[in-house]
């Protein structure tokens, strides 16, 4: 947290966030959770020592996991999914072991992915308290997480902004051994499923592009102090600074290690 909320201040800051929104939002979600709350351990069981797929809802979703399925590699790491890449992943018959979601993806997509065995590990903030009041019931259990101070027990901080950068911090906090980025472009184009009313790819908002921004540079900076390998086998976008982009076939041999 020490690390963390400075970074934060200085996203609030340039997004024009409210801490004071987000703060209400983490205690909404407190009592939300309540009964139902997962505990970081539990999902560590599902990810810990493990290569981990984290994907993002970027353009070169569907071209990764098609590269993933033709070469039968797609079941091999646990996959994550950032919101709305669930129903990408839905799509190819694969279920996501944990989805990170603020709830803005698509919510039938998410309660099906959560029924077929995912976690749901819900993030709230201060633009989306409603959603959490009208949405979260429908969840079985839940990790919760928020962006400020955590509430013992029931709300944690494991750090990160956008649903995709938050997925990689997430699985370096459940010791991850590796994290492979997937659908993370990062650029000035959104995908299709980044969200629910999308029928295309999309230029990305001014203040899309800062976040996908803002996400680029939390991942570069994780990438200078995790205990986890994070590689990126994303066909197109940005790089990403300190983390290497890998091919099929790095890939590969490095699973077979």
């Amino acid at each position: 947290m020490r690390v963390w909320l400075p970074r934060y201040r200085r996203i609030a800051g340039l997004l024009g966030l409210n801490m004071e929104a987000d703060w209400e939002a983490t205690l909404r979600l407190a009592r939300l959770v309540e009964g139902k709350a997962v505990k970081p351990l539990e999902a560590a069981e599902r990810v810990s020592g493990r290569t981990v797929f984290v994907f993002g809802a970027g353009p070169s979703l569907e071209a990764d996991l098609e590269r993933l399925s033709r070469s039968s590699l797609l079941g091999r790491g646990v996959p994550i999914a950032a919101d709305g890449a669930t129903s990408a992943l839905l799509a190819f018959k694969t279920v996501p072991s944990l989805v990170v979601s603020d709830l803005d993806g698509r919510i039938t997509d998410l309660l099906r992915a959560e029924k077929l065995g995912a976690l749901m590990v819900v993030h709230g903030h201060g633009d989306n308290i409603e959603r959490l009041n009208a949405l979260l019931p429908r969840f079985r259990r839940v990790l919760a997480t928020t962006q400020v101070k955590p509430v013992r027990g029931l709300v944690y901080n494991f750090g990160g902004f956008t649903d995709g950068d938050r997925a990689v911090f997430l699985a370096e906090a459940l010791k991850a051994r590796r994290v492979v980025l997937a659908g993370m472009d990062l650029g000035e184009t959104v995908g299709r499923f980044s969200k629910p009313w999308l029928k295309k790819e999309a230029k990305a908002s001014q203040t899309k592009k800062v976040k996908l921004e803002i996400a680029r540079e939390l991942l570069g900076w994780l990438a200078g102090w995790a205990k986890a390998e994070i590689l990126n086998l994303t066909l197109k976008g940005e790089d990403i600074p300190g983390v290497r982009r890998i091919s099929l076939k790095e890939l590969r041999s490095l699973l077979k290690a």
